[in-house]
């Protein structure tokens, strides 16, 4: 160091803002006297003086933050030290909630960036005993009662009548620091008391942008899932109560501004825009027509560079999809605001458009991570909730809209909608993403929750199609084949999966979907030909379905059928005993046929198989329930254990995006 030619002190290598130097006076991080010379108030911290002078706090108050060297001394700084030392942090707090009830600005705004880079570091600490010492170090236990009843209204308030909007979002950041950091400690239970939902809404309704409304959404949702098992939590009631539509329409409209930008982290990865289609009608289909000619080029990235990539996806803003849920799940009048709601801007697509498009994505990738199958988990919730909704599933088949995106960054590749841009319903869509997903994320570790509920989600679908007599245009084919595939992929890896918990579930699945599509296909596939083509391929497959059945239902491991056997178990080995049934009668049929002449034409096995009809029998199946998953109604309670492993996922990205935006 050299000294300075006027003072004649010695300098600092690098120059830091007197703030700095405060937050190390504070937390006696390396503490150099010379950095707060200048403050007449203070004097250098006795390690045994307990009291800060006020001066301190108005100085540090007053200062514009430098958050990144706040957040690295407190990292820096050990547990312990703050156990220990525990009145630094107390006083910190208090000092700050003191400066907020004044609301004199800038000190306010300020006040809460200091507290939510300091609870966001200190929450994330390892204690040894991490709920009380947590309580120790910011209150102590004889103050944590009346310190978070105080800070939790201070916010409360701010975030419902703070003085400028960007002041109530800072607000909004310092909640869902502590309820992020302490999801895990009785912290967030002074938010529960509290209700901070007519304020977070009031704030969601006035935001200017559809994206700032992410942040008070993710703590609604934060808040509403915080022991919603074990204890009654108010947020659930107040979901279902809500009932302003412009609210509701915000809600939608951030939900689709925030899956646009959590596809567009993929298509930066790989862009998947299908070749040969023409700027203004790949711009529409992107949903960025705005954007016509002024299309960044995007880096070409190896393949280990993409899959890398792709292992951090989705975005950590993709824990808004909790609250999405949630709206879903309690708020009828929010699904059908969810599902016909238009675009408030023309480029852009309709917001349910944007939430099919990016959980194309999210399906096709759900294989790279745990965190990336939990979310398409709780899309696949989502999804299922509108299926099973009779109002909402019509909804579904009559409304279209212009050709959502769908992932196309691995094969294999869905037939792209004809003309480019043309309308499909949305019920065609879904079922594009479900067979995505099932062709998508085959492993021999397979993710049997994900897969079961994804079959779920398209008996449901399939279901209500047949009892509205719904004929829906679709490549029906496709999904044929998928099924079959799958089918087959069963089969080849069966030593693997057997042993999987949740495996049988799978498997009977499965069988119920096949059977379901057999026995009711005629009810909402448009042209007999679709139906013919199931059958074909049922023929086709009549060795992989008695190896099958063979392997999964009759084998020595299985158990057999007794009076405890579950109906489920009863109905699945009726349908897959269809299924064979179906498949020998025609091959049956066709060999007979060759006994005359050697070779048969397609169209030759096509008119055998519309002829077997006559002579057919899908009694069993329709005895057994037409092939439907027994239910009754979506149970939020039957997906507890995978709730919660989302809630906490989503708990770590809140903190990481809160993090990020200070």
């Amino acid at each position: 160091m050299e000294q300075s030619p006027l003072t004649q002190q010695t300098r600092p290598d690098v120059f830091e803002p007197k703030v700095v130097g405060l937050y190390k006076h504070l937390f006696q991080v390396n503490y150099t006297p010379s950095l707060i010379a200048t403050a007449p108030l203070i004097e250098p911290k006795d390690a045994n003086d307990d009291e800060i002078p006020d001066g301190f706090w108005h100085e540090l108050f007053l200062l514009n933050p430098s958050l990144p060297q706040l957040r690295q001394v407190l990292l820096n700084t050990d547990p312990d030290y703050l156990l220990h030392n525990q009145h630094q942090p107390q006083q910190l707090l208090l000092q700050a909630i003191a400066h907020l009830k004044t609301a004199h600005p800038p000190a306010d705004g300020h006040a809460l960036d200091t507290l939510t880079v300091f609870f966001a570091a200190v929450l994330s600490k390892r204690y040894s005993h991490p709920s009380s010492d947590i309580i120790e170090v910011l209150a102590g236990l004889d103050q944590v009662d009346a310190v978070f009843t105080d800070l939790v209204a201070t916010l409360e308030r701010i975030i419902r009548d703070g003085q400028t909007l960007p002041l109530r979002q800072k607000a909004v950041r310092t909640a869902i620091a502590v309820v992020s950091g302490g999801y895990h400690t009785a912290l967030v239970s002074y938010f529960i008391h509290r209700d901070l939902f007519p304020a977070l809404m009031k704030l969601v309704h006035q935001l200017d942008s559809p994206l700032q409304a992410a942040e008070p959404l993710l703590l609604t949702g934060l808040l509403a899932n915080y022991n919603k098992f074990e204890v009654h939590n108010p947020y659930r009631v107040r979901f279902a109560d809500l009932i302003n539509d412009d609210t509701m329409e915000n809600v939608v409209e951030s939900i689709a501004w925030t899956c646009t930008l959590l596809r567009s982290r993929y298509i930066a990865i790989q862009d998947d825009t299908p070749v040969g289609w023409s700027v203004s009608g790949t711009l529409s289909y992107v949903g960025l027509g705005v954007l016509a000619g002024a299309k960044p080029a995007l880096p070409v990235l190896t393949e280990e560079q993409q899959r890398d990539l792709f292992a951090e996806q989705p975005a950590p803003e993709s824990a808004t999809l909790l609250t999405l849920y949630d709206f879903t799940l309690a708020n009828k009048i929010f699904r059908h605001h969810l599902v016909t709601q238009p675009s408030s801007d023309k480029s852009q697509a309709a917001p349910f458009s944007a939430l099919l498009s990016f959980t194309s994505y999210l399906y096709q990738h759900a294989h790279r991570s745990t965190r990336a199958g939990l979310y398409a988990y709780l899309t696949l919730l989502t999804l299922l909730i509108l299926v099973e909704d009779p109002s909402t599933a019509k909804l579904l088949c009559e409304t279209s809209a212009p050709a959502v995106r769908l992932c196309r960054q691995r094969p294999p590749y869905l037939p792209l909608p004809k003309p480019a841009g043309g309308e499909r319903a949305y019920a065609a869509v879904l079922l594009d993403l479900l067979i995505d997903a099932l062709n998508h994320n085959l492993r021999k570790r397979l993710d049997t929750a994900f897969y079961l509920q994804l079959l779920i989600t398209l008996s449901r679908l399939l279901t209500y199609l047949a009892k509205s007599r719904t004929k829906l245009q679709y490549h029906w084919s496709e999904l044929w084949r998928s099924l079959l595939s799958f089918l087959r992929f069963l089969n080849q890896y069966a030593e693997d999966l057997q042993p999987l918990q949740g495996a049988r579930e799978v498997t009977h699945a499965v069988a119920q979907v096949l059977a379901l599509a057999l026995t009711s296909g005629e009810a909402f596939l448009p042209e007999a030909k679709d139906y013919d083509d199931l059958f074909y391929k049922l023929v086709e497959s009549g060795d992989a379905l008695a190896k099958f059945r063979d392997t999964y239902f009759f084998s020595s491991t299985t158990p057999t059928i007794t009076t405890t056997a579950t109906a489920v178990e009863t109905r699945s080995r009726a349908h897959v005993e269809t299924l064979v049934g179906v498949s020998k009668h025609y091959q049956t049929l066709i060999e007979s046929e060759r006994a005359k002449r050697e070779h048969l034409t397609p169209r030759e096995v096509s008119k055998i198989i519309k002829q077997g009809y006559e002579t057919l029998s899908l009694e069993s199946a329709q005895e057994g329930g037409g092939g439907q998953l027994a239910h009754d109604g979506f149970r939020e309670v039957e997906h507890k254990v995978e709730l919660k492993r989302i809630a906490r996922v989503v708990v770590g990205d809140a903190g990481v995006s809160v993090s990020a935006s200070v």
